[in-house]
């Protein structure tokens, strides 16, 4: 599908609902975008737009999924490409840009619940007509290379000049290009950003300019996965002193700095959100301590189509099948590797055991090829089986257990789809896994467990726990039967979809958002 191809609104039509999606549908399979599909899908009732931003376009081969009726307006921005700079060339400076920027830098700093619309807009307005001539003056003027010069010798001089220079640089040329998106971005009566980071910005961004209500639904919490991001990152050098930061441990001035960026970009998408909803109450939790205001923080939980799931339970076999399958992106994140290492444990004890990886491999190709050579130096191509993606319906009835060995989530539709495929799963202890295996009400907990949880990265674990499961009928149907069960009364599409519908028409009929 080419950018001719996009369903676009008319000059003078809005959407009802315009969701600001970064990374995410329709170029990525599974996760945040089985979501948004959806939740587009199952609300024909709203006229919906997506705007999608992401790094650069390499990083994604194409359209995945087919667009609902519904969704009328589709735009795509990649943020490496997004803001026109000409070549270097020197200039003094205009002091109207950095006035401008220090305001904004204000509110990234600003921990209060809440924003001073009026302060703020007319900065927004500035830069914006700033942008609209160039953005030379902020990159190339006398005036820039003395404050960065001088943020420089205070704060990190021991560190190569150069890295601080393009870390400054990058962090500012997204947030610009934003700005140029959101001043040309369609109508819509209410913005809903699925994430904080760069779509969080942009929606902060667009509650500023268009004084429309803005939205936020949080999966994993984004600036706590920046940070393990920024801890594992290799393109860091840690050729300075590290600084404390408590729970982070060690972590270098740029590490620091980055992830006080990222914090700063969530701050603002908290304080410009009318409503701020994730999908369990641990998230919640951590949303407010990252600045959410606790009064406007909910929980919606994700639902699955428990009855097109139900009808799959018939294409079970009548025996427990020694099948192990992971439904999800061969990327890191996933610890893919983990789930081979485990598998090559549990076929010591489960000679017939097969292992499935039922999920693309084309968003990190290197990762993928690392896990295929793993297989073959264990010697298990006859026991993993690497297929692709797959429709669920077809793979979840041939399948004796979903394992889930992710270091990060929010609230897998995986293992709800497995739930309400009659699927016992085990999973690592993030996100909402344990909750959804053990239950979180005494109700809840009352139907009892529906698998295991397990430590992260630990092969053995998971492991024990397949084969303790795969081998004992007994407690492979006491978890069976606790997960329909949980899946059933407490994870519909139906409430989901009602709790969304409800949350929208409470916004349009409250009007425009005054925070």
């Amino acid at each position: 599908m080419s950018d001719s191809d996009f369903p676009r609104l008319a000059s003078g039509e809005e959407a009802d609902i315009c969701l600001l999606l970064e990374g995410s549908y329709p170029y990525i399979r599974g996760g945040v975008s089985s979501w948004v599909h959806q939740l587009i899908q199952g609300l024909p009732q709203y006229r919906f737009a997506v705007i999608f931003v992401g790094a650069s376009p390499e990083h994604y081969e194409g359209i995945r999924y087919a667009f609902p009726p519904n969704l009328c307006h589709f735009e795509a921005h990649f943020l490496n490409q997004a803001l026109d700079v000409s070549a270097p060339h020197g200039r003094k400076g205009n002091d109207a840009w950095f006035q401008a920027v220090e305001h904004l830098h204000s509110q990234f700093k600003n921990r209060r619940h809440g924003l001073d619309l009026v302060s703020v807009t007319p900065f927004i307005q500035q830069l914006l007509r700033l942008i609209s001539t160039g953005a030379d003056d902020f990159f190339y003027s006398e005036q820039a290379w003395e404050r960065i010069t001088r943020e420089y010798e205070a704060n990190c001089p021991n560190m190569p000049f150069n890295e601080y220079f393009w870390t400054i640089r990058s962090m500012h040329t997204p947030l610009f290009a934003l700005l140029t998106i959101a001043q040309q971005a369609p109508t819509a009566r209410i913005y809903h950003t699925i994430s904080t980071g760069y779509a969080g910005v942009l929606g902060f961004f667009l509650r500023v300019m268009r004084n429309q209500p803005l939205l936020l639904t949080e999966h994993g919490i984004y600036t706590k996965e920046r940070y393990i991001d920024l801890y594992q990152a290799d393109w860091i050098q840690e050729q300075e002193a590290t600084l404390p930061i408590g729970l982070h441990g060690q972590i270098s001035y740029v590490r620091r700095l980055w992830g006080r960026f990222f914090e700063g970009l969530g701050r603002l998408a908290y304080a410009a959100s009318r409503e701020i909803i994730t999908l369990y109450p641990a998230n919640q939790r951590t949303q407010i301590e990252y600045g959410a205001d606790p009064a406007r923080c909910q929980v919606i939980p994700n639902g699955v189509n428990v009855e097109r799931l139900k009808a799959t339970r018939q294409h079970r076999a009548d025996t427990i099948p020694p099948i192990m399958g992971l439904i999800g992106r061969v990327v890191p994140i996933k610890d893919i590797k983990t789930f081979i290492r485990a598998a090559g444990l549990a076929k010591q004890q489960l000679p017939s055991l097969e292992a499935w990886i039922i999920g693309g491999e084309d968003e990190d190709p290197g990762y993928a090829a690392e896990c295929h050579a793993l297989v073959a130096h264990m010697g298990l191509q006859d026991t993993v089986k690497f297929l692709g993606f797959q429709s669920v319906d077809v793979m979840l009835p041939q399948l004796g257990l979903v394992i889930l060995s992710s270091v990060s989530e929010g609230q897998p539709l995986s293992v709800l789809e497995a739930y309400a495929a009659g699927v016992p799963v085990v999973v690592t202890d993030v996100g909402s896994c344990r909750e959804l295996v053990e239950g979180y009400t005494e109700a809840d907990k009352a139907l009892g467990k529906a698998g295991c949880v397990v430590p992260l990265a630990n092969p053995q674990a998971i492991a024990d726990a397949s084969v303790a499961l795969l081998g004992n009928p007994e407690a492979w149907y006491a978890a069976q039967t606790a997960a329909i069960e949980r899946v059933e009364r407490f994870y519909t599409e139906t409430e989901f979809l009602r709790c969304y519908d409800n949350l929208y028409q409470k916004v349009l009929e409250h009007g425009r958002n005054r925070i």
